[in-house]
């Protein structure tokens, strides 16, 4: 009896003395932007994580000259790496899923309104633009193997609109491979979540933010992810203002070359890996509402809250396709 109440007095100080799970989190400059990454492990992975990120930077930043996308967009070489194989490959894929709304090779015309790496256009009219828009189009693209065969050589391919969110992936992916199953990757808000929250044990938790044309930040709601991704984007801090005081969206019309005109302030979309909910999140904001309605009824693999103005410039909210409510 007397060696029974000590083993369990053993096992019992075992159990309390048994430390809670803790997340590693590590955070820093990436993209242009910031990111985070909080996952279950006792292994630090800052230096992998940071050589990713070069050879991502490598493959596909317009704003490194020696990247192998400014080589291609200079027509000094056509040679790709899986990465920008990966990329461009969900790129065609979501260009025909959109019929060329979602176009990367809008990347000169992004430039000539200011908004990309290169210097904008002075005097800008209707004849620039036209001029420009005839090297648009991913279908003048084309890939073989690892190199990149571009009709027009004046086409410019930007994947800004989605590189971020396939870094995400990248991470992601990374972790996983390490047998790292619960973790959250953030890269200038764009998310992936596997797991859960093992610290708190719960599903992670993000938020969606609330428009303010002030620059302030505010969460309107927090949502819980299930091994899923998801991306927002938005006008209310990214545009351009002319001498006489219109404000221009940054993102531009693939169809027509300018600047897109709606009333919708956010777009959140949540999708299965961050490089599709990166680019919907981005194509739907050249859309507009009612045909991002359309779009959705034949992809129920993609959750969408928009939040935009009416017509007496209230705000208001709209979940589509089962966006988690909290």
């Amino acid at each position: 009896m007397k060696k029974s109440f000590i083993l369990f007095l053993v096992v019992t100080l075992f159990f309390s003395c048994k430390q809670e799970p803790k997340n590693i989190k590590l955070s820093g400059e990436v993209f242009g932007t910031s990111y985070s990454v909080i996952y279950d492990s006792n292994i630090n992975y800052q230096k992998q994580f940071d050589s990713l990120f070069y050879v991502i930077n490598k493959s596909m930043s317009t704003y490194q000259t020696n990247s192998d996308i400014s080589k291609i967009n200079r027509n000094e070489a056509f040679g790709i790496d899986e990465h920008f194989t990966t990329v461009f490959d969900a790129s065609k894929e979501i260009y025909n899923q959109t019929q060329g709304v979602f176009d990367p090779t809008i990347g000169a015309v992004v430039n000539a309104w200011d908004f990309g790496p290169e210097g904008k256009i002075e005097s800008l009219d209707s004849l620039k633009i036209d001029s420009l828009m005839l090297s648009v189009g991913l279908d003048k693209v084309i890939r073989t193997d690892f190199t990149i065969e571009k009709q027009n050589p004046n086409t410019f391919i930007d994947f800004n609109a989605i590189a971020k969110g396939y870094g995400v992936d990248v991470i992601g992916l990374f972790l996983e491979s390490k047998n790292s199953t619960n973790y959250l990757v953030e890269i200038g808000g764009e998310i992936r979540a596997r797991g859960e929250n093992i610290e708190k044990q719960s599903a992670w938790k993000v938020g969606v933010e609330e428009p303010h044309f002030d620059g302030s930040q505010s969460v309107l709601k927090a949502i819980s992810l299930h091994d899923e991704a998801m991306a927002t984007s938005g006008t209310y801090r990214k545009f351009k203002t002319d001498s006489l005081g219109n404000k221009y969206s940054h993102i531009i019309d693939a169809k027509t070359g300018y600047p897109s005109k709606t009333n919708l302030l956010s777009i959140s979309v949540i999708a299965e890996d961050c490089m599709t909910a990166d680019a919907y999140a981005t194509t739907f904001k050249a859309m507009g509402i009612e045909n991002v309605k359309a779009f959705l009824k034949t992809h129920p693999e993609l959750k969408v809250f928009l939040i935009f103005e009416n017509d007496i410039k209230e705000f208001e909210t709209l979940s589509l396709n089962g966006f988690p409510e909290n």
